[in-house]
């Protein structure tokens, strides 16, 4: 109950936080900038919605973690790590050709990851682990 209480308040201060980045802003947002606000959206998104399934299960009496989930959870985030592999090389070779900031291409693969991980996520989630 507590870990669902503190995706709510995780997901409040990013929000706040990007919210206090877009009032402080000169107004002049690149197409970059806005898919960048997009992403961050789409990870509190999934935030809050692993956080409303933790407080229905735990309002039903579930257990917060069981052989599935941790199961669920080892297998996405393997994938997940995998698939990143390859992001973070592809951030490599188009870093020399774009023209950003160093902290700025950090920025988009950390965020990246977290859509990397919120897909491979799902799709465990919803096809099901084979049986090994």
């Amino acid at each position: 109950m507590k870990k669902a209480v503190f995706v709510f308040i995780v997901a409040v201060l990013v929000l706040a936080t990007v919210g206090l980045w877009i009032f402080s802003s000169s107004g002049h947002f690149k197409l970059v900038d806005i898919a960048g606000f997009g992403i961050i959206i789409l990870v509190v998104a999934f935030a809050v919605f692993l956080g409303i399934r933790r407080l229905t299960s735990a309002k039903r009496g579930e257990p917060a973690e069981d052989e599935l989930s941790k199961k669920v959870m080892r297998k996405t985030s393997s994938l997940s790590y995998y698939i990143s592999l390859y992001l973070w090389l592809a951030i490599m070779y188009f870093s020399d050709k774009l023209d950003y900031e160093t902290h700025t291409i950090i920025g988009a693969g950390i965020l990246g990851m977290a859509v990397v991980f919120a897909i491979c996520w799902l799709i465990v989630n919803f096809t099901g682990i084979r049986n090994e």
